[in-house]
């Protein structure tokens, strides 16, 4: 899904994105949680102040430099597999 993004001023040009635009709503960034290189793209993974997470990815080869696409979304009430949770406590070692 495409989305404006509006990138930190200032920064370095991998400076992670101040905030993003979904439709009507716009996700002011709070932590930059990670980031990491591909051929052509660089990817952020972003919480917003929504308390989701965002995984937002910029392409530097497209036909419009810059442009930013949302690959990921997670819910803030997402429990994932993490060491905590009931899924993961009934795996036998």
């Amino acid at each position: 899904m495409r989305v404006h993004v509006e990138a930190l001023r200032g920064g370095p040009g991998n400076a992670p994105p101040a905030r993003f635009h979904l439709g009507d709503s716009t996700v002011e960034v709070t932590h930059a949680l990670d980031l990491w290189h591909g051929e052509g793209v660089v990817f952020f993974r972003v919480r917003g102040n929504d308390e989701h997470t965002y995984v937002l990815k910029r392409n530097h080869t497209s036909g419009a430099p810059g442009s930013w696409e949302m690959v990921s979304f997670t819910h803030k009430d997402s429990r994932g597999m993490g060491p905590d949770t009931e899924e993961d406590s009934q795996v036998q070692h």
